[in-house]
């Protein structure tokens, strides 16, 4: 199976299914550690229309610890490797680990989620070399301290400007334009505030020329605007899953795959109309 970033309908986004192989991961942290349960997400996800299933080994919630190569080796590769051969769907591998991104790609991988946008040594020349997507996200700092000091005197602009420089770089390094895509970091090293102007002012990052991908889903924004714990964010999730869907946004990346799917198809729905 194959997924074609950015060449489907303008309204309607490709969900990527989040699977977290993670004992503490800030929504299923331990839930899908056992490489079983992990797979039977995955069927699950695909089943309910993901068109990416995102398997990452590392944390990377807010004041997150690191974790070593070769224990995030050990996390992912049995996922990466049954849900390439079990499940079918398109793999992503969400990881800033050089290391780990070659070794899932060479099990299948075609996906790279790196919060740290190919900022490490390595990262870049794997990405050209074995030609997959990658994801290029924003981040104030690191997980460990993102939150604790930003500031930004025009957090769209801002951003904007960074991932511009990030693409550029990645350009010169060999990677196809094609197989890029962007995120703006929602929930990473910014306010609620940030958050939600982002969202609101999200199209003004596609003259960058690249798929613009947002992971909103169950974040501590939806949970302080909505005063919600963890177990009563879907709505919220699917309050901006709809926005982000009606201003184009190419790919949503979430926890609850069945529910985004049906709520993106009403707005396909409508716009066929």
């Amino acid at each position: 199976m194959t997924s074609s970033i950015g060449k489907k309908d303008f309204f309607i986004p490709e969900i990527m299914g989040i699977l977290n192989v993670t004992p503490d991961s800030f929504f299923d942290g331990g839930k899908y550690h056992r490489c079983d349960d992990a797979l039977r997400h995955a069927v699950q996800m695909s089943e309910a229309g993901a068109s990416w299933v995102d398997i990452g080994g590392e944390s990377t919630r807010p004041g997150a610890g690191a974790i070593s190569i070769a224990e995030e080796l050990d996390r992912v590769l049995p996922v990466v490797e049954a849900v390439v051969k079990e499940v079918g769907v398109p793999v992503s591998i969400d990881t800033s680990k050089p290391e780990v991104m070659i070794e899932a790609i060479k099990l299948g991988a075609t996906f790279v989620n790196d919060i740290y946008a190919l900022r490490k040594a390595g990262a870049k020349k794997i990405v050209a070399e074995y030609k997959v997507n990658v994801c290029l996200m924003h981040m104030h700092g690191e997980p460990r301290t993102m939150q604790q000091s930003y500031n930004y005197s025009d957090v769209t602009n801002n951003i904007k400007l960074w991932l511009k420089e990030r693409i550029d770089d990645c350009l010169s390094s060999g990677i196809n334009k094609q197989n890029i895509v962007i995120d703006p970091g929602f929930g990473f090293g910014k306010s609620d505030s940030h958050n939600l102007q982002v969202v609101n002012e999200i199209e003004s990052f596609y003259d960058l020329g690249v798929p613009v991908l947002l992971g909103m889903s169950r974040k501590s924004t939806i949970g302080r605007v909505l005063n919600r714990e963890l177990r009563d964010r879907v709505p919220g999730s699917l309050a901006l899953a709809v926005i982000a869907a009606l201003k184009g946004v190419s790919i949503l990346r979430v926890h609850d795959v069945k529910e985004t799917v049906d709520a993106v198809k009403i707005v396909q729905r409508i716009n066929n109309l």
